[in-house]
């Protein structure tokens, strides 16, 4: 699924603006990514499409640095100006999708990185 076509599933589920949840795709995979250890990144961009991938911050070789959800969905809401409760529907919504079209096993061991709430947010309906 190419990011234009996410887009279009996550404005629906979500509730957002097509623009909006275009901005909240290539946020949360930034921030994301911006997490995740120097090999879990690597992984994750292979398992992505090129335009998805693209979103994903500079390759490193350091270790992971997880932050709450909270201030993760505080982070993403200042950055895109949506409501915290938007960011994290439309979160919910972008990271349920990926793991359902792309090899969710690469989405699954990459959030393993990160607070059990982000793993949370793929498992309840979006």
């Amino acid at each position: 699924m190419d990011e234009r076509a996410l887009a279009a599933v996550v404005a629906d589920r979500a509730g957002l603006a097509k623009e909006e949840a275009a901005d909240l795709i290539r946020g949360t995979l930034e921030e994301v990514g911006k997490q995740l250890s120097g090999g879990e990144l690597r992984e994750l961009a292979l398992d992505l499409p090129e335009d998805l991938a693209g979103n994903l911050p500079p390759r490193h070789d350091g270790g992971a640095h997880p932050v709450p959800l909270d201030d993760f969905v505080h982070e993403l809401s200042r950055r895109t100006g949506l409501k915290e409760d938007e960011v994290t529907r439309g979160v919910r919504v972008v990271l349920t999708t990926l793991s359902q079209t792309t090899d969710g096993a690469h989405l699954r061991h990459a959030l393993s990185q990160l607070p059990a709430e982000y793993r949370e947010l793929t498992t309840t309906a979006a």
